[in-house]
């Protein structure tokens, strides 16, 4: 069987992929994996099938281990197929389209004067990237002229300079980075990560001034499950399509893109009139805001429960006749009421939520979303739980069920250089998270005081909370309560 490439497209297929090869490169983009795949590369392609965008993308990697996929990309003619699957309006979806929108697919570690020929190059307008937040730090290291450099800010800044020595440093080729890491504030962090490298080499203070004044950092929260290469069903899709794609990779229907930016950047990144989920936004905070108390706030809240109750997957939990009802029912009402922001709007955002949660192609496992559930619970729900304080409101019964969870979801023990606890129904579990702070709680439990003086203890521990909710009225009594409850409940 053929792999995919130029010669297997259609006519159409085939004078859209010509154009792209023949198109200027107006997008660098840093990161081959699976999410960009799936997401901006996706939207170019939409946009250039409307002759919207005139572009195309150079696609290169950050890290030197990235050069595999880069390798079958570009034996590939730069081409893949992205099947984009799930629940859409309630009605199961199933898309599948040949992705064109590379022009070049280079690895930059044994190609150095490419990048460096795209960075001088005046059709460049954008750089694009997904390097994970492990990517998106200043890590200091050495300038040598012809050697690759390692990090991803670091690479932007040798971009920058030979950018603004070849071009004049003019006020037009200054360049747009949209990263798409999954950072708070993510353009602001690149920026702050270029001045230091160029301090660190001790750069111009011209190019400095040109970075400020003539380049954008634009901040951006993006949102969409990529599932990649869908091991389970790509041999069965290959002999129904005639072809074999080894870069193959598969999406949910729900997208969102909120961009910290002015609306005129449609005129140059024009992916709304293309009819896509994009939103040029003057504050992204509301945005965050809603996808960390609703989105990450859900998973939160039902990962304990589902866990004790020896649930593996999300789709389960929104499946089941009670833990389904508990998740809508407290982000509806004891979650959404905390958010200043319009009720009627997150309600609509919430059921695109419990839509992606139910998506029947998706296996989102309960024991991933369980990692760092400390740190998650106080970003997440604990602020809910202080806003109803500070109006001087009870705490919801359903949000201390939820609370009471995790709490007796960390009731470990320490053996092996492991932390394990028991589901009600008494199968084992490990637990993951800060290695100190998972030591002070199975210490906590090892004493085997009563109940309530081992919950009045975890709620002490201000290294874990920021707060001593020790001090919350009745919060001590109504935690014990709840874990008494599901105790007693496992053996009806």
């Amino acid at each position: 069987m053929r792999w995919i490439h130029r010669e297997i497209l259609s006519d159409r297929n085939k004078q859209a992929y010509d154009a792209v090869q023949e198109s200027p490169v107006t997008v660098l983009q840093i990161g081959e994996g699976n999410f960009l795949r799936g997401f901006f590369d996706w939207m170019i392609h939409r946009s250039r099938e409307q002759g919207l965008f005139p572009g195309s993308i150079a696609l290169t990697q950050p890290r030197p281990g990235g050069k595999s996929k880069i390798e079958k990309l570009a034996a590939q003619n730069g081409l893949y197929t992205l099947v984009t699957r799930g629940l859409e309006n309630g009605e199961r979806v199933e898309r599948k389209e040949i992705i064109s929108s590379f022009s070049r697919v280079f690895d930059p570690y044994s190609d150095w004067n490419q990048f460096t020929e795209i960075a001088e190059s005046p059709s460049l307008r954008f750089v694009v990237s997904n390097t994970t937040e492990a990517g998106l730090v200043y890590t200091p290291e050495q300038l040598m002229e012809g050697t690759p450099i390692q990090s991803f800010p670091g690479k932007m800044t040798w971009l920058l300079y030979r950018r603004f020595k070849a071009l004049g440093g003019t006020a037009d080729s200054g360049l747009i980075f949209l990263p798409c890491e999954l950072l708070e504030r993510n353009g602001d962090t690149l920026l702050q990560c270029i001045l230091k490298y160029c301090q660190s080499w001790s750069l111009p203070e011209a190019f400095k001034e040109w970075i400020i004044n003539h380049n954008r950092f634009l901040n951006s929260l993006v949102d969409r499950i990529v599932t990649g290469y869908p091991s389970d069903q790509a041999e069965a899709w290959f002999e129904e399509w005639g072809y074999q794609d080894a870069m193959l990779n598969t999406a949910e229907p729900y997208y969102f893109w909120a961009i910290e930016a002015e609306q005129e950047l449609e005129t140059e990144l024009p992916l709304q009139r293309a009819g896509l989920n994009i939103h040029w936004v003057d504050d992204l905070r509301p945005y965050q805001l809603r996808k960390v108390r609703i989105l990450n706030g859900a998973h939160t809240l039902m990962t304990p429960l589902a866990l004790l109750q020896d649930l593996k997957i999300v789709r389960e939990v929104m499946e089941h006749p009670r833990l389904g009802t508990f998740v809508r029912e407290t982000v509806a009402n004891d979650i959404i009421p905390t958010i200043p922001l319009d009720a009627e709007a997150l309600n609509r955002y919430a059921e695109s939520v419990y839509e992606r949660f139910l998506n029947p192609f998706i296996d989102h496992r309960l024991s991933d979303i369980a990692m760092n559930s400390l740190s998650k619970f106080k970003t997440r729900v604990l602020p809910a739980m202080i806003t109803y304080l500070e109006k001087g409101d009870e705490i919801p019964n359903r949000i201390i069920e939820a609370f009471a969870a995790l709490l007796r979801y960390y009731k470990i023990v320490k053996g092996n250089e492991r932390f394990t606890g028991h589901t009600l129904h008494g199968s084992a579990y490990e637990v993951k998270d800060d290695p100190a702070l998972l030591e002070l709680i199975a210490r906590i439990w090892a004493q085997k005081l009563p109940l309530e003086e081992t919950i009045f203890l975890l709620l002490s521990l201000k290294e874990v909370w920021a707060y001593d909710l020790s001090s919350i009225d009745g919060l001590m009594y109504r935690v014990t309560r709840c874990i008494l409850d599901m105790e007693a409940s496992a053996y009806e």
